[in-house]
C-alpha cells in the first residue's frame, strides 16, 4: 500500500527521530540509504531527506538519485538535506558565516506546512553551513535573524526546507510542522500504533533467538531492566540468563540497590560478580576518553566469556543480550554516514563483529528513553524503576576525567565586554552532527544574571567560539585563585571514586524531591583541576525526553546552596561548577 514516508539517512544524529515522529503521529516510516534509487521508493507518499555531519561546501557530496524529484510526491529537507535542496536546485551554499547551535527564534510566513504554527517560535539548530542564495522557484519562508535562508519552500512542487529540526522536542511546533507535512501535503493516513511496535518486538525477539536462550548483561538502570523483563515476558525465566557486573564504578550502594528492586518486581534470578578489582587494574593510568569506554566494554565481554565457561554455557545455544538503545547506536557512529560522537561500552569493535555474526540480540535498540519507559510501564514495571534517573553503562569512571598533567593555564576571552575564562579541561560533544572534544568557558561574575540571561548567553558563546564546546558559571570557589589553577595528574582510582560517590550521593539525595522533578538527569563530573584539593565538581542537571537534544536544568536557588554547603564541607573540592550548555553543543556526559 502507498502510504510511508520514506527517510534518506545522510547520517544526521537525528535520523532515526524522524522515523519515529512520524510513528508517534501514527505513520509508517522507512529508513532508506541516502543513495537509495527512486524505483525503490513506490509506497512513498512523501520523502524527508535528514540532515548530516557533511559540509556541502568543503567535502565531497554524499550521493543521491536526482530522479527521487520526478517521483511527483513532496519532498522536505532538514539540515543537510534542506542546504543539498539549495545546492541541487541551483541556490548557493556557504559556510561559517552563521553557526547556529541550539535554540533560535524563527520568524514564518504564511505556508501551508507552517498552518497553525505561531509567526515567531523557537527551533533547534545545530549547523555550520548554511543557504545564503534561494535556488529558482522557491521562496523564503523562514528566518532567525543572521542573514541566513531557515526556510524555504517551492509550494507549486511542495519541497520544503529546513534548516532546524523539527523533529527534536526542543523545536516547540516541531509536531506540528511535522503534522502538516504528513497529512496535509503528503495526504498520508494512519496506520501505525505503540502496541504494534511492542508486537513487532516481541516478534522479532522470537525470531532472532528461535531456540537458544539469551545471556544479559544488566547494568540495573531502566534500559537494561526493561529488557530483563521483556526477555523473560517473551520466552520464559528459564531461558535467560541475567548478569550483573559490578565494576566498582557504581553509585553508592547502586548493586544492592539493584538486586532489591529487580527482586521486588519478580526478576529474582539475577546473578551478581563483582569487578571492581580488575577494572581498576585495567584503567589504571588511562586518562583518554575513548579509551576508556572501549576497555571498560572489552571488558563486560571478558567477563561473559569466563562466566559462559565456567557455567559450561555453550555459545551455539546462547546470544549475549544488551539494553542498547537507538542514542548509544547513534552516537558510536551506527549508520554510514554519521559522525562518531563517542563509542558506548556497548559498542566497542568487539560487539560490532559479534552483531555481524549474529550472536547478539538488542531488543530495544531501535528505541529511544521516553519509548522504552513506556515499553516498560506496559510490562507492569513499577514508575519509581522506570523513570530512575539514567546512568551509563561505564558508571563513574566517565564522570571521573583523568589527565597525565598540564601546563596550560587559565586563559582570558573578552566576549560581549565581558570578562570570561577558558578552562584548561576538554570534555566530549556534538556540534552540527559532528564530535567536538574542546574547552569550557567559565563565567565567574553573575551579578544580576537570571536564568533567562545564562539561557541567552550560553549559546552565543558556544556559536561564535569554535574552541568552546561547554558554558560554566562559578558556583562555589575563589575566583582570584584561578589563574593560578591547573590541571594536574590523576587517574580512576579508589579514592577518587569513593570521593564521586559521596559527591554524586549528597546531590541525588537533595534532588530527590518534587521542586526538582524537572530534571531528568544529573550528571556529577570530577576534575583533576584547581589550586590546593587538586579537585573540582561540576553539576550537570538537564531536561530532556529523549536524549537526543537536551537543556539545561534550572536548579531551585536553596538546593544549590544545600549541595554547596555539604559538598565544602568534605573539605576535598577547590571549585563547583555549573554546566549551563544544551546538548548540541555539549552531549550529557562529559566523557
Amino acid at each position: 500500500m502507498k502510504n510511508e514516508i520514506a527517510i534518506l539517512d545522510f547520517g544526521s544524529q537525528y535520523t532515526h527521530l524522524i522515523a519515529r515522529r512520524i510513528r508517534e503521529l501514527g505513520v509508517i516510516s522507512h529508513i532508506y540509504p541516502n543513495n537509495v534509487p527512486a524505483k525503490k521508493l513506490i509506497n512513498a507518499v512523501g520523502i524527508i531527506l535528514s540532515g548530516g555531519p557533511r559540509s556541502i561546501v568543503n567535502q565531497p557530496k554524499l550521493a543521491y538519485d536526482p530522479k527521487i524529484f520526478e517521483l511527483n510526491i513532496p519532498i522536505l529537507g532538514h539540515c543537510y538535506g534542506h542546504q543539498l535542496l539549495a545546492d541541487h536546485f541551483g541556490g548557493k551554499v556557504i559556510s561559517g558565516k552563521a553557526r547556529e547551535y541550539g535554540l533560535a527564534k524563527l520568524k514564518i510566513v504564511v505556508s501551508p506546512i507552517f498552518e497553525n504554527v505561531k509567526p515567531i517560535t523557537n527551533v533547534w539548530m545545530s549547523h555550520g553551513d548554511h543557504v545564503d542564495q534561494l535556488p529558482s522557484g522557491f521562496k523564503q519562508i523562514g528566518t532567525t535573524g543572521n542573514d541566513s535562508i531557515a526556510a524555504m519552500a517551492n509550494e507549486q512542487q511542495k519541497i520544503y526546507g529546513f534548516q532546524f529540526h523539527p523533529e527534536v522536542h526542543h523545536t516547540e511546533q516541531g509536531k506540528i510542522i511535522l503534522a502538516n507535512f504528513v497529512f496535509n501535503i503528503c495526504k498520508a493516513t494512519k496506520n501505525w500504533t505503540t502496541e504494534k511496535m511492542l508486537q513487532e518486538i516481541q516478534t522479532n525477539i522470537k525470531k532472532q533467538v528461535g531456540n537458544k536462550n539469551v545471556f544479559l548483561l544488566i547494568s540495573g538502570g531502566v534500559d537494561s531492566t526493561v529488557c530483563f523483563a521483556l526477555l523473560e515476558k517473551t520466552l520464559g525465566k528459564n531461558r535467560v540468563y541475567g548478569l550483573h557486573v559490578d565494576h566498582g564504578m557504581m553509585r553508592l550502594n547502586e548493586t544492592n540497590l539493584v538486586k532489591k528492586s529487580l527482586a521486588k518486581i519478580g526478576l529474582t534470578d539475577l546473578h551478581i560478580y563483582n569487578a571492581e578489582s580488575e577494572y581498576l587494574a585495567a584503567l589504571k593510568n588511562i586518562y583518554e576518553p575513548e579509551e576508556k569506554r572501549k576497555i571498560i566494554g572489552n571488558l563486560f565481554l571478558d567477563i561473559t566469556d569466563r562466566i559462559m565457561k565456567d557455567k559450561k554455557l555453550s555459545r551455539k545455544n546462547w546470544l549475549i543480550g544488551q539494553g542498547t538503545i537507538y542514542p548509544d547506536t547513534i552516537e558510536s557512529g551506527g549508520t554510514k554516514n554519521a559522525d562518531k560522537i563517542k563509542t558506548h561500552h556497548n559498542r566497542v569493535p568487539r560487539i560490532l563483529q559479534m552483531i555481524k555474526q549474529r550472536k547478539i540480540i538488542e531488543p530495544i535498540k531501535e528505541l529511544y528513553k521516553d519509548e522504552v519507559r513506556q515499553i516498560g510501564l506496559k510490562l507492569g514495571l513499577p514508575k519509581n524503576l522506570v523513570f530512575r534517573h539514567p546512568f551509563p553503562g561505564p558508571g563513574l569512571a566517565i564522570r571521573c576525567l583523568c589527565s597525565p598533567g598540564s601546563n596550560n593555564t587559565v586563559k582570558k576571552l573578552i566576549f560581549q565586554s565581558s570578562n570570561l575564562l577558558i578552562l584548561p579541561i576538554r570534555s566530549v560533544g556534538v556540534q552540527g552532527d559532528e564530535r567536538s572534544y574542546a574547552h569550557p568557558a567559565l563565567i565567574t561574575n553573575l551579578k544580576n544574571s537570571s536564568w533567562e540571561k545564562l539561557a541567552q548567553i550560553s549559546p552565543q558563546i558556544t556559536n561564535s567560539q569554535k574552541e568552546i564546546n561547554r558554558v560554566l558559571f562559578l558556583m562555589h570557589g575563589d575566583p582570584k585563585n584561578l589563574v593560578n589553577s591547573k590541571l594536574v595528574r590523576a587517574y580512576i582510582t579508589k579514592n577518587r571514586l569513593d570521593l564521586l560517590r559521596k559527591i554524586d550521593d549528597i546531590v541525588n539525595k537533595n534532588i530527590n524531591n518534587s521542586a526538582c522533578k524537572h530534571i531528568w538527569q544529573m550528571p556529577v563530573v570530577l576534575v583533576p583541576f584547581g589550586h590546593n584539593h587538586g579537585e573540582s565538581i561540576v553539576l550537570r542537571p538537564v531536561e530532556s525526553e529523549e536524549a537526543m537534544t537536551v537543556s539545561f536544568a534550572k536548579l531551585p536557588k536553596a538546593v544549590g546552596q544545600k549541595i554547596v554547603r555539604e559538598i565544602k564541607a568534605l573539605n576535598a573540592i577547590d571549585y563547583i561548577f555549573y554546566d549551563i550548555t544544551n546538548k548540541p553543543p555539549g552531549t550529557i556526559e562529559w566523557e
